[in-house]
């Protein structure tokens, strides 16, 4: 069965047409929130970054939230390919208490494991990140406004709460109770799309504050505590970049109508935001993603997957403290993507358009 579906936006399309799909026409690559799900994409992160992209020179903007930040942060990193193989390994081994009489970890237990995670992950290396000399990272995360200012245990779901009506009538509404913080490469102060559709910030990356911007854009709400006040960045709660911004639905062609957006993900929906899961509507392919393509798994593939899905946030309690089923189903599902992987560099030598279809 064939593994891989190839989605492309109209321009995308048009441009495979008249020139197929080199490295070189890549001008940026998303990472999308998602938690385990992201496990999908490691064979095609190593295809991409430690062998495809390399046969090119240009500078390619890297963008990503949640676990696709950590994906993008782990692409800037010399011997990448290694690198991606130790953030899959410690991913699925990730592990943590069960206080007596709870079914999940304490919010405090999962931060501090998972910073001790990523310091060590990424220490020593991070000037390798920040001056990668062509990989330029975006980090997306969300700053609480208002109520949400700071982490507090009543505040904070009440804020939430207002963030989600207020996201019913109008996404850009959202924007009073959450802003889009964008952590950036020194020295990158244009992001590589527009900013128009929801309140914006952009703050430099330095080795000061790549740990807590990765950990805060990985910190979800109530399973993990918010980061406060990052270096060089406003002060305030920072949360998952996935709230903002679920699935980076961000306006690429306004600043990079030339370049391709190559977008390895683990569903066809690009959706906005985390509270737009439940909006279908939402879910749509917009004018922002026109020069998009989308490399996601086959429906029907998935469904020969253990447990007939992809990896999620719902293993964690159906595997409760039986850490090697959980190990033993994830790297299945693992191993069988390198199919995915196997089937876009098959397709490259062949770029066809009847293997391609609407976004």
């Amino acid at each position: 069965m064939q593994a891989l579906r190839i989605y492309a936006g109209p321009l995308a399309r048009k441009h495979i047409e008249q020139q197929g799909l080199r490295p070189q026409d890549i001008g940026v690559v998303p990472g999308a929130a998602g938690g385990p799900k992201g496990l999908i994409l490691g064979p095609l992160d190593r295809f991409i970054f430690g062998e495809w992209l390399t046969r090119s020179q240009q500078p390619v903007h890297l963008v990503g939230a949640s676990i696709g930040a950590w994906r993008m942060a782990t692409a800037c990193l010399d011997e990448a390919v290694t690198a991606f193989e130790r953030l899959e390994r410690d991913y699925i081994a990730q592990d943590y208490e069960l206080p007596p009489g709870r079914k999940a970890p304490t919010a405090e237990h999962v931060s501090e494991k998972f910073g001790e995670n990523l310091a060590s992950f990424y220490g020593g290396r991070i000037a390798q990140v920040l001056q990668h000399p062509r990989y330029k990272l975006h980090i997306v995360t969300s700053r609480g406004r208002h109520v949400l200012r700071r982490e507090h245990k009543l505040g904070t779901p009440l804020g939430y709460l207002g963030a989600f009506l207020s996201n019913t009538v109008h996404r850009k509404a959202m924007g009073a109770w959450l802003e889009r913080v964008v952590f950036s490469a020194p020295g990158v102060t244009d992001l590589p799309f527009a900013t128009h559709d929801y309140r914006t910030r952009q703050v430099p990356l330095s080795e000061e504050n790549f740990n807590a911007a990765l950990q805060a854009s990985c910190s979800i709400p109530f399973v993990l505590k918010a980061i406060h006040d990052i270096p060089g960045a406003p002060p305030g709660a920072y949360w998952d970049g996935g709230i903002t911004d679920y699935h980076l639905h961000l306006n690429y062609r306004a600043l990079h109508g030339a370049d391709i957006v190559l977008y390895p993900h683990f569903q066809k929906a690009v959706v906005p935001g985390w509270l737009d899961k439940g909006f279908k509507w939402r879910h749509r392919p917009t004018s922002f993603l026109d020069n998009t393509i989308v490399l996601a798994p086959n429906p029907e593939w998935v469904l020969k997957l253990p447990n007939a899905k992809l990896p999620d946030r719902t293993d964690f309690p159906r595997y409760g403290t039986d850490l090697q089923a959980r190990m033993k189903v994830w790297n299945e599902a693992v191993g069988a993507s390198r199919q995915l992987a196997d089937e876009f560099a098959a397709w490259l030598e062949q770029p066809d358009l009847k293997h391609v279809g609407p976004l």
